[in-house]
């Protein structure tokens, strides 16, 4: 993986693709086991793209291999969203009777702490996508318990703040993707999901990669 531009397309060299994601998409359509087996897929395919096979894994129950990085996403992302919940708590003005001239109703009312919760967990998303690569590689070395080791996944993904900002930003995109995918046709999104997270993995393994290359020699001075 050369460029991390290169994930975009990464899936498609594989002669193999369009069965191997119609198929995981379907597995997808499953409540949880089928997000799970997803996250056991991605994390086969970065296998294959830190190694430098353009193959994607076999579809299929891959729960064992998706169990560990899908629990670690789901509690850093409720553990980072923990400030916002307590904001929109904080914030609540709770039920205010509206009235439109003889009409009147019954209406939920934020105040202006809830407007800070809002921007906290954009924040805080953002800072998932931010250190996405990092975990999935850490997860890959070191297992469910190592993507708690905080620090040690913070210094991997600010040793070399610009890939993880470019990863994070390529993880968005490929979001955004899934998102339009959605609004098109809703049983499209679930193919469109599997390939975004081919594009997760090649992503990964790019990070991977820069993150373990030497830095450039210094220019000499003229």
């Amino acid at each position: 993986m050369n460029s991390v531009g290169e994930a975009f397309g990464w899936a498609f060299r594989d002669p193999s693709w369009l069965g191997k994601i119609v198929v995981q998409g379907l597995i997808l359509i499953i409540p949880i086991v089928g997000w799970i087996a997803a996250v056991g897929w991605l994390m086969l395919a970065f296998e294959n793209a830190r190694s430098g096979r353009d193959e994607l894994p076999p579809a299929g129950f891959h729960l064992g291999r998706g169990i560990g990085l899908f629990g670690v996403v789901i509690i850093y992302s409720i553990v980072i969203d923990i400030p916002a919940w307590i904001l929109d708590f904080a914030g609540a003005r709770g039920l205010v009777r509206v009235c439109n001239g003889d009409f009147c109703s019954q209406q939920f009312v934020q105040g202006p702490l809830a407007g800070l919760g809002t921007l906290w967990s954009f924040l805080a998303q953002l800072v998932i996508y931010f250190i996405t690569p990092a975990l999935i590689v850490t997860v890959y070395h070191h297992g469910f318990g190592g993507a708690f080791n905080v620090g040690a996944v913070w210094q991997l993904a600010t040793t070399k703040v610009s890939n993880s900002v470019i990863g994070g930003l390529v993880i968005f995109v490929a979001g955004l993707i899934v998102a339009l995918c959605f609004i098109a046709c809703c049983i499209g999104v679930f193919f469109t999901i599997i390939y975004s997270l081919s594009i997760e993995a090649a992503t990964a393994a790019w990070f991977e990669r820069q993150s373990a290359a030497p830095p450039a020699p210094a220019v000499p001075a003229a």
